[in-house]
């Protein structure tokens, strides 16, 4: 596990977080402009009611593995919390440049002093808002949210041809005897079937 500092070695400006693999951590706490909080939930209601539509949107973007909003402090204060692959410069321009962008605003213009997404200070604004983890672990900490995505695919195709008669008389063919008695094809079978 590193700090992003120590992570973050290209010409991009040192950002607050934590790193642990491929992923990093981003935790920001905002004040709610007063009376804003009954608006701001009903932002976040739209947004589950949009699901679909946010999970096209994270698709889009393709490097958040996980993100949630929290109001606390009595309707005071907004939490939006996340893990993402790839530098924190790359996540925000990522949030900026795509069609989830109007979520974004959607969600922060209920909070004080937030300048829009795409305006050229928002950087300057999610640092000043920024509290870094004091610890950041994960389960997968080399997986990318794409290569999780691929190992999906690969694997809901892998299991679909076990059950094809094809594949059972492949399996009771002898001149496949060699490829099955590996220490690999029979990891393979092993894990599919756990």
């Amino acid at each position: 596990m590193t700090t992003g500092t120590e992570a973050n070695r290209s010409a991009q400006p040192e950002r607050p977080g934590m790193t642990d693999g491929v992923a990093s951590e981003f935790t920001v706490f905002c004040k709610i402009k007063q009376g804003h909080a009954d608006a701001l939930r009903e932002v976040f209601a739209l947004m589950r009611d949009q699901s679909q539509l946010s999970r096209d949107a994270l698709r889009e973007v393709g490097t958040l593995h996980y993100a949630r909003h929290v109001i606390f402090d009595n309707d005071t204060r907004l939490m939006f919390a996340s893990e993402f692959d790839g530098s924190w410069d790359t996540y925000i321009d990522d949030f900026a440049t795509t069609s989830i962008a109007k979520n974004f605003d959607m969600v922060f213009r209920h909070t004080e002093g937030f300048p829009g997404i795409t305006d050229p200070n928002v950087k300057d604004w999610f640092v000043s808002q920024q509290e870094p983890a004091l610890v950041f672990s994960g389960s997968y900490p080399d997986l990318t949210v794409s290569q999780i995505w691929k190992d999906q695919r690969v694997n809901e195709s892998f299991q679909a041809v076990l059950d094809t008669p094809e594949f059972q008389a492949a399996l009771d063919n002898p001149a496949n005897a060699a490829l099955l008695a590996t220490p690999a094809f029979q990891e393979l079978l092993d894990v599919a079937a756990s």
